[in-house]
């Protein structure tokens, strides 16, 4: 048998438990060998039925299982029996089939079927050690992702059971810790600036600050500047005298009517320079007059504001006021793009379905591919418009409309020829023709199903 490596390989497989199950006692202590040379524990098995015993009570981190236990069957169909009776009990544990080419064909449907890998026999000692590594490493990466994934919904629970959410759906990380940073400065009476891009979720996390507040019981006023004409804004926000301008009526102000509680600027950018120098004044001193009045009045509002403006480059550019953005950013909340949380696209797209409605896998693999240049909003309506117009309760990609994205684009990949030269010289073994061709085992597969190519196509004949 070759050697290995150590170093990493060691590292991988210390403190392991690796399940052999084999009816040759050869086999078992072959592998017994190799693999507690690398600081393994191995436990072997002659029979299904004792591989399956000793996987229900001893800790195990992968199995290599045989397709055959019985000198005269050599169908695999043992060996498929036990695939499936470890996958019923263990979901989530590595396997490893031991195959010989008489039935490669049936390993790889079980490879597709989520069967870790394969190892021909006779085997060679340095690809089996390289399996099983990536395998064990693998593994524990998704078991860390699933206690972190745990942890978080624990956090979340947590946090929605302390805080009102205002209904806030999402499952990343980048969103959870904005969301509690929203609760934890709610209560601090300071102004909030929100940024990011248009429909990414700004206004939610304004009303978490509001909604977590000292002032949650207090007025809650809400102005889109960018919906408003520049020469309106002023008069939106302060409010205007009767005569004030032509047609002008004596109106209350936003901030006037705010008095005590919170005020939501969305599109702060809009806001135009005589504008932006009383929103200043206001937030430094609480006074401001209303448009054609010289009396001076006091409010006290919490201001929130949100822009998908980048204000240092604006300041650069000398359209915002720095001492403007330095008085607004006490505290800075930036919501990132829906295309760079998309652990949030499909918890966001079962919210927004209407009810009895479901997602097909095809469908939730097309929403996750998009980039949602909209954002949260675009994710909306698609999933609206996807639920009006839907032939029946499963909406699936075509309902969706999505526009086609790179990755619908067909993976590249060698031709025909090229992939029927590979399985030849590989004498139709995956891996190494995957080798050869500088594809994964599963690129491979994919080629050969839109090739139209059977692994059985370029397999040996007995007398080979």
């Amino acid at each position: 048998m070759s050697s290995a490596p150590h170093g990493s390989l060691d590292a991988s497989l210390a403190h392991r438990t690796i399940l052999v199950i084999d009816d040759s006692d050869a086999v078992r202590t072959a592998f017994e060998v190799l693999l507690s040379l690398h600081g393994a524990r191995v436990l072997g098995a002659g029979t299904p039925a004792a591989g399956l015993e000793l996987l229900a009570r001893e800790p195990v981190d992968l199995v290599i299982q045989d397709m055959n236990f019985q000198r005269e069957v050599t169908s695999g169909t043992e060996g498929i029996a036990l695939f499936r009776e470890i996958r019923t009990v263990k979901p989530d544990v590595p396997i490893v089939l031991l195959t010989a080419w008489t039935h490669l064909e049936t390993a790889v449907e079980l490879v597709r079927a989520g069967a870790s890998d394969y190892v021909a026999k006779p085997w060679e000692d340095a690809r089996l050690l390289t399996s099983v590594r990536n395998l064990l490493d693998l593994a524990s990466a998704r078991a860390e992702a699933e206690a972190l994934r745990a942890r978080n919904h624990e956090a979340r629970a947590s946090l929605a059971a302390r805080f009102d959410l205002k209904g806030a759906v999402y499952e990343s990380e980048a969103m959870h810790t904005l969301v509690t940073m929203a609760t934890q400065v709610a209560h601090a009476d300071v102004p909030v600036l929100i940024t990011g891009p248009n429909g990414a979720g700004k206004e939610v996390l304004a009303d978490i600050v509001q909604g977590n507040s000292d002032r949650a019981g207090q007025p809650y006023l809400k102005v889109n500047l960018g919906a408003l004409p520049n020469e309106l804004i002023e008069a939106e926000l302060f409010g205007t005298e009767a005569g004030a301008f032509t047609g002008a009526r004596a109106r209350t102000g936003r901030f006037e009517a705010a008095d005590g509680g919170t005020l939501f600027l969305d599109e702060l950018a809009t806001l135009s320079g005589s504008g932006q120098t009383k929103l200043l004044r206001v937030l430094q001193t609480g006074e401001f007059e209303r448009l054609g009045s010289s009396t001076t009045r006091r409010t006290r509002v919490r201001v929130i504001a949100a822009t998908n403006t980048n204000l240092r480059q604006a300041i650069r550019a000398g359209t915002f006021r720095e001492d403007l953005f330095y008085r607004l950013s006490v505290i800075e909340l930036e919501v990132p793009p829906l295309g760079e949380r998309r652990e949030d696209i499909l918890p966001l797209a079962r919210h927004f379905l209407e009810p009895g409605f479901e997602l097909t896998p095809e469908a939730g693999t097309a929403l996750t591919r998009h980039p949602w240049p909209g954002n949260v909003r675009e994710l909306q309506n698609v999933l609206k418009r996807a639920c009006l117009l839907a032939g029946s309760r499963s909406i699936g990609p075509g309902s969706l409309n999505l526009p086609a994205t790179a990755a619908d684009v067909p993976e590249p990949g060698p031709d025909r020829a090229a992939v029927e030269a590979a399985l030849g010289r590989a004498r139709g073994v995956i891996a190494q023709a995957a080798r050869d061709l500088g594809l994964s085992r599963q690129a491979l597969y994919r080629r050969m199903e839109k090739l139209g190519l059977r692994t059985d196509a370029s397999r040996p004949s007995p007398g080979a």
